[in-house]
């Protein structure tokens, strides 16, 4: 039987097992278990104070996954394992065995089984590319050298927490304005397709004409009667092909990318942010003693928005033939004047590193005052657009009906 393939193309060597066995109170009980050989499988059942009787390796394992917040989780519990002094092969080994959601205890296992073999920690973080970035990489290589690496590892999970609660209040923001919107708009749907049609019966017995806005909103009922169904299969088609497109193409990404960062009110929200996790990771990478130049090469997703990671290797390559850093920033198009400035006053000071941290904090505020701020516009403007939806189509409606009542 082949082993599984990790998400990267290295080899998995973890299997199912199904075992029966007596617990520590005499019963029989039977289960199925995940280990990389049979000893580990009995080294496992064995913590659980159960006597195997039979044991027989079944089939591949799948890929472990795990959550961002459990990568985070991960992150913080072996920085503070390493602050007390324990070996990294016996705090990863710890983590294994404790109890927690998704995959992480087979990932962190099959860490350990990587150190013990004599792979590096940075090298072995490479096995699973998918839960543990380039930038993330990069920094624990970096705390490996300098023998730094608890402080690192605690850095990138305040990094981690601090990007997950800006993606919360950003998701928050977003979520109520566009589901009232959804709302308003299934209920304008509904009033055409379903109420609007009754009115129509009473009308056609009035034998005169209709007003503008009426005649309007029946010509807009009979078009959601007849194509709301098309029209609803071909967005659902669309938006399905746009994301085959976006998921293929890099040029599609980096034109969806820019154009996000162009839209009203959200655009500057997104490009502060981007601007501040930018700033962060490369003023970080600085700080733990990385080169300008070879920093960037961990630069490939640390924004979130392919645009501004794009950018990101124009700057390097400009960097490359001897242009400032601020210059680049500049000729990427995509950074705000009040993050280029201070870098420009920090490439004459020497002192790039602090000022980067210094400019990503005050992108932050500047991300959550703007949160603030679109929250509080969108909550009357989602009013206004709901009562002129909702209260045109009962004006509409029952307009002919008070004309009629003027004429009698």
């Amino acid at each position: 039987m082949m082993p599984a393939r990790a998400e990267d193309g290295a080899t998995a060597a973890e299997w199912r097992y199904a075992w029966r066995g007596i617990d520590a109170s005499g019963g029989p009980c039977r289960g199925m278990l995940i280990a990389a050989d049979m000893a580990a499988a009995r080294r496992a059942l064995k913590r659980e104070r159960i006597t195997v009787t039979a044991l027989e390796q079944r089939r591949a394992a799948p890929v472990p996954r795990a959550s961002h917040a459990d990568v985070t989780r991960f992150t913080r519990q072996l920085s503070s394992l390493q602050r007390a002094g324990l070996p990294l092969a016996p705090s990863l080994e710890l983590l294994a065995q404790s109890p927690g959601p998704g995959g992480m205890p087979r990932i962190a296992a099959a860490l350990a089984r990587d150190l013990t073999a004599g792979l590096r920690f940075s090298d072995s973080l490479a096995r699973h590319p998918a839960r543990f970035g380039v930038l993330y990489r990069q920094l624990v290589a970096v705390g490996e050298a300098s023998g730094t690496l608890a402080g690192v590892l605690a850095r990138i999970a305040d990094d981690r927490e601090r990007a997950a609660a800006q993606r919360s209040k950003v998701r928050a923001a977003l979520t109520y304005p566009v589901a009232v919107m959804l709302l308003a708009v299934a209920i304008t749907a509904a009033l055409l397709v379903w109420v609007v049609p009754t009115f129509k019966q009473i009308f056609d017995g009035f034998g005169a004409a209709l007003p503008a806005p009426t005649q309007f909103v029946l010509m807009l009922s009979a078009g959601a009667a007849r194509w709301s169904l098309p029209a609803a299969l071909c967005a659902a088609a669309a938006v399905f092909a746009a994301q085959g497109v976006l998921r293929r193409s890099v040029r599609a990404r980096i034109a969806f990318g820019r154009a996000v960062l162009k839209l009203p009110f959200v655009g500057p929200l997104l490009t502060a942010l981007c601007a501040a996790r930018w700033s962060r990771a490369l003023g970080t990478l600085l700080t733990a003693g990385t080169p300008l130049a070879d920093a960037f090469d961990s630069l490939t997703h640390a924004s979130g928005n392919a645009f501004f990671d794009h950018a990101s290797a124009g700057i390097s390559a400009r960097l490359r033939h001897g242009e400032r850093l601020a210059s680049a920033m500049r000729a990427a198009g995509c950074f705000p004047g009040d993050v280029i400035q201070p870098v420009a006053v920090a490439e004459e000071s020497g002192a790039l590193d602090a000022m980067l941290l210094d400019v990503a904090s005050l992108a932050d505020r500047q991300v959550d005052e703007k949160i603030g701020l679109l929250a509080s516009l969108c909550e009357p403007l989602v009013i206004v657009v709901l009562g002129a939806l909702v209260g045109g189509l009962v004006v509409a409606m029952y307009l002919p009906i008070i004309q009629l009542g003027n004429v009698v």
